[in-house]
């Protein structure tokens, strides 16, 4: 499964990556917005081995891509839509990218629209959802500028409650996001 875009390639896992994605999740940046549990040697390395396992699924639900650069053929984060516990039609969003690379040149941005794009053209989706944390900002910008809104904000884990932090859920549209960016007309 690959994904291209001008400056990327959103591929499956390979063993070869697991060094630098265990790397850049030891970043204690990284960590930011994570609940202590999700930061462990032991998590990130089941996490990784778990998106691996995706990619050999029939049928397969889940889409959780390594971001790789272009030009230097780096792993710079991962992006995903997964469907497995969501309704038919529907499936959740998740970019994250290495702390070195975040605010960085709207990487995020591009990589989004193409997450977004498959789910919607490729996949047939009709809405695509997002969990964040309310104090990441990033995400929320990134959730607005392709128009998803907010469903509902919960409490959240203890974790977050002890930040003062809540947890939000977003949603998009197939149809708001081809008002946004049409689909291209069929030349017939």
């Amino acid at each position: 499964m690959e994904i291209i875009t001008k400056r990327f390639l959103l591929r499956d896992f390979v063993q070869e990556d697991e060094p630098a994605f265990l790397a850049y999740h030891a970043d204690p940046r990284y960590a930011e917005f994570c609940s202590p549990e999700e930061v462990t040697p032991d998590f990130t390395d089941q996490l990784f081995q778990r998106f691996m396992q995706w990619a050999t699924d029939v049928p397969r639900c889940n889409y959780q891509l390594a971001v790789i650069d272009r030009r230097n053929l780096e792993l710079i984060g991962c992006g995903g839509l997964r469907q497995d516990n969501d309704a038919t039609g529907q499936a959740e969003l998740g970019i994250e990218l290495a702390p070195l690379y975040w605010g960085r040149y709207a990487y995020a941005i591009e990589i989004g629209k193409a997450l977004i794009d498959f789910g919607f053209r490729n996949l047939g989706l009709e809405e695509i959802i997002g969990i964040s944390v309310s104090a990441n900002l990033r995400v929320s910008r990134l959730a607005e500028r392709y128009g998803f809104q907010v469903l509902d904000a919960q409490p959240g884990s203890d974790w977050m409650q002890m930040q003062g932090w809540s947890q939000i859920k977003w949603q998009l549209t197939r149809e708001s996001w081809e008002h946004l960016f049409p689909l291209p007309r069929s030349v017939n």
